[in-house]
């Protein structure tokens, strides 16, 4: 089966942002386009709010600073800003549909002709691809199709759909219903069997992409910032214009002379 269009999109602290981080979305594209299951038309990293709350949460503008400096080689991995820019947090279900609509609309037409910083290379420049075949073909020719803004995200995510009380019934349906779910998957992970016993999450099993990444890398935020609270060494774990920036800004606890 084809997905047909779709833009994957990853929500989160990214507080700082890992290689691991940036990596789902080559393993999501390369697999989606390895197995002919669509067109991945563009990768977005939707950084949280403030308001989110989470432990060692850094303002925004230091989250965003350091994905621009960790995706600044990126060719089609887009940063938005825009859950930033609310007046608190916002639901994953509501960010996917936000930026799902302005996309689709954006391709007909029905929104302001200057686009959001964030909107995919592939979706603005319709007509001036360095690729031999132009956007329709790719797009399988024909725009109305519209694109789909899939949820990207790790086994934990999904498995934090059973916490009770932690989502809504309404807002499961429609991510997994309608935008659909790319989940990368460590080695020896059973995914398959959560997805199961989960009688949501099997109703709309064809929705559910399920990637695996054979090449271990278990590095977390979470990681990085002990280190550099204990005044460790985190290179090679992240950029190291990131580490630079944590530095340079004393994040996590900091001094200017560790790494």
């Amino acid at each position: 089966m084809s997905y047909g269009k779709i833009v994957i999109m990853a929500c989160g602290s990214f507080s700082p942002p890992t290689y691991m981080h940036l990596r789902m979305f080559e393993l999501a594209r390369d697999y989606i386009h390895n197995l002919n299951l669509g067109s991945v038309v563009g990768g977005l990293v939707c950084p949280v709010h403030d308001a989110y709350g989470k432990k060692d949460l850094v303002p925004a503008h230091h989250r965003i600073a350091m994905l621009k400096l960790a995706l600044r080689s990126s060719s089609w991995i887009k940063i938005s800003e825009w859950e930033t820019q609310q007046t608190g947090w916002t639901r994953t279900r509501v960010s996917l549909q936000h930026h799902e609509d302005t996309i689709n609309k954006y391709l007909t037409g029905e929104n302001d002709p200057d686009p959001p910083s964030w909107l995919p290379d592939d979706v603005i420049n319709l007509n001036s691809l360095d690729e031999p075949d132009n956007l329709m073909e790719k797009l399988n020719g024909n725009v109305q199709d519209g694109v789909t803004v899939k949820l990207l995200c790790g086994a934990d995510l999904l498995e934090s759909f059973a916490t009770p009380g932690l989502w809504s019934d309404e807002d499961l349906e429609t991510i997994v219903g309608h935008h659909g779910l790319v989940v990368v998957t460590r080695a020896g992970s059973d995914p398959g069997r959560f997805i199961y016993e989960s009688d949501m999450l099997y109703k709309h099993r064809k929705n559910v992409i399920l990637v695996t990444n054979y090449i271990a890398n278990e590095v977390s935020s979470t990681q990085i910032r002990r280190l550099v609270r204990r005044g460790d060494s985190a290179k090679y774990l992240t950029d190291d214009a990131v580490l630079a920036y944590v530095r340079q800004h004393r994040l996590y606890g900091a001094t200017h002379a560790n790494t």
